[in-house]
């Protein structure tokens, strides 16, 4: 098991609409590369997690998915290499708009390259030659993870023996893509922003990624949750004498509280790209179609995890990308989730995830 570890490239990356020089890449393993190299797990994450996925022995704090990695867990380090990659473009130790470009000495910004799912999906086939793994037993990935699953998949189909794809979709539809483009103008139109070039070593633009993060909450969980939740409960230690319109309600205080919290942990500009990265990506530009996409795949067999309840990726997109790889996956499995945590519910219901994902394993 390690902590953070992270590869530099020694000569240029090749990206979709760009290129760059020497990027980094940041990833975090647990368990033992066995002698065939052909245990190995890749995960990659939604938009803003790290690659700390479960905590270490070098690393003991939890992780973004602790119930589901680690000795006897349903991703178990006794038996696979599992490997987690912080997404090129992030900012939690690979190469973003954050980082320092070396040919100027500055950081990137927006000078950085336009970034797509694609270009976070080949970047990690670098750390798979790292350890020289040939293919991976199992790429899984939820959200923008699951895109990024599914691009590798396509992109490098003799690296992926299996697919794990959860609360993702083959394209994003025009409802998350116009709320994910109404965070994008919330950060940008706050004054901070000043064209991507704020203080990198400041909290950058606070009222933006607040109003961003408060909005994502939103749309991570389902209303059936805020309602059994919070119900219409008042929130009395919120109360604010000088302002008529302060915070009421228990679920205002609960997005107030998640957004103060996402301040200064995550980088506007990493966001900014990383946010539209999902809105570029839909699996069919690999072929004209998903049918002429899927047609590439070596896949032995996927498995598809949809939320009943996340209005992000609908569940109907979940069944759309089952249906179109039952077509040259000869195992394919769609599993339907009731769970009421809407998108985020991969994190918190374990009680459903865990069998799931263990049965698959």
């Amino acid at each position: 098991m390690s902590a953070v570890q992270t590869i530099t490239l020694p000569g240029t990356l090749t990206m979709k609409h760009g290129e760059l020089a020497q990027p980094t890449l940041a990833f975090e393993t647990w368990g033992e590369l066995n002698a065939q190299a052909d245990n190995c797990v890749l995960i990659f994450t939604g938009l803003s997690p790290s690659a700390h996925a479960a905590s270490s022995t070098e690393d003991p704090s939890a992780g973004w998915w602790e119930d589901m990695l680690g000795s006897a867990k349903p991703l178990d380090s006794d038996r696979y290499f599992i490997i987690c990659i912080n997404s090129l473009g992030s900012c939690f130790g690979s190469t973003g708009p954050a980082s320092v470009n070396p040919a100027s000495g500055a950081p990137y910004r927006l000078s950085f390259p336009v970034l797509t799912v694609e270009d976070i999906a080949c970047a990690a086939e670098h750390v798979l030659d790292h350890f020289g793994v040939n293919r991976v037993h199992t790429v899984i990935g939820s959200s923008m993870g699951g895109m990024t699953a599914l691009a590798f998949t396509l992109l490098h189909p003799e690296r992926s023996r299996r697919l794990v794809s959860i609360s993702a979709a083959a394209r994003s539809m025009p409802f998350s893509i116009a709320l994910r483009s109404l965070q994008r103008e919330m950060i940008r139109t706050d004054p901070v922003w000043n064209n991507g070039n704020y203080d990198l070593d400041g909290d950058g633009p606070i009222s933006g990624m607040r109003l961003a993060r408060k909005l994502g909450m939103i749309t991570y969980r389902s209303a059936a949750e805020w309602a059994e939740r919070f119900g219409r409960e008042r929130a009395p230690d919120f109360g604010e004498a000088d302002n008529p319109f302060g915070i009421d309600f228990e679920v205002e205080s609960y997005l107030e509280s998640h957004a103060n919290r996402f301040i200064g942990s995550f980088d506007a500009n990493c966001y900014l790209y990383l946010s539209r990265a999902m809105d570029l990506f839909d699996a069919a530009d690999q072929g004209g179609s998903l049918d002429a996409a899927f047609a590439r795949l070596e896949l032995e067999s996927a498995l598809i995890i949809g939320v009943e309840t996340d209005f992000l990726f609908p569940i109907h997109q979940q069944e759309e990308l089952a249906l179109a790889l039952d077509q040259h996956v000869s195992d394919v499995t769609f599993t339907r989730m009731a769970s009421m945590q809407g998108h985020d519910s991969f994190l918190v219901d374990m009680d459903r995830f865990r069998p799931a994902i263990a049965d698959y394993f």
